[in-house]
């Protein structure tokens, strides 16, 4: 269960099937998003980049797990995170680059950390999330080939990476 003072919320509180559901989702989020925020302050980091990582878990969150992937946040599966950087981020960013990458890597591995210490996600699920968010060459790699296609290459450039989605 996750606890912060007035956060209470379970694993299936994450699971949706209709669009009143997700909306209900959407907004626990918004409310794990505002303590996430607000707990990167209290750790000592200025609110600007407080906002900056909040504003790249934001992203993450809701525009790529739940939106897209129609994923329970609470219920992180094994290439969840290569799938977003590897292939999804590539593709919904008009000129993607690792440097912005990395910073949205950052806010994910700080929000599952947030998310751990809440109960949340289990040790062995933060664990293979970090393992995947440091996997910067990789997605260098996946960003540069990504640059360099051509004719109708796209399909196999997408096939070749891991994850779920």
């Amino acid at each position: 269960m996750m606890q912060n003072d007035d956060l209470k919320f379970e694993h299936e509180d994450f699971d949706f099937d209709t669009i009143d559901e997700e909306l209900l989702v959407d907004g626990r989020c918004q409310q794990i998003l505002k303590q996430f925020y607000l707990f990167l302050q209290q750790q000592g980091m200025n609110a600007e980049k407080a906002s900056e990582l909040a504003f790249s878990a934001d992203l993450y969150l809701r525009d790529y797990l739940i939106d897209f992937g129609r994923q329970n946040i609470a219920r992180p599966q094994p290439g969840i995170v290569t799938k977003f950087a590897g292939s999804w981020f590539i593709t919904h960013t008009l000129d993607p680059e690792l440097v912005t990458l990395e910073r949205h890597l950052t806010a994910i591995s700080e929000l599952y950390r947030f998310m751990h210490r809440r109960h949340l996600i289990s040790a062995d699920e933060l664990s293979f999330l970090l393992q995947e968010a440091g996997e910067l060459e990789y997605y260098q790699s996946r960003i540069d080939s990504f640059l360099n296609l051509s004719g109708d290459g796209f399909a196999q450039w997408d096939s070749e990476c891991p994850g779920i989605l």
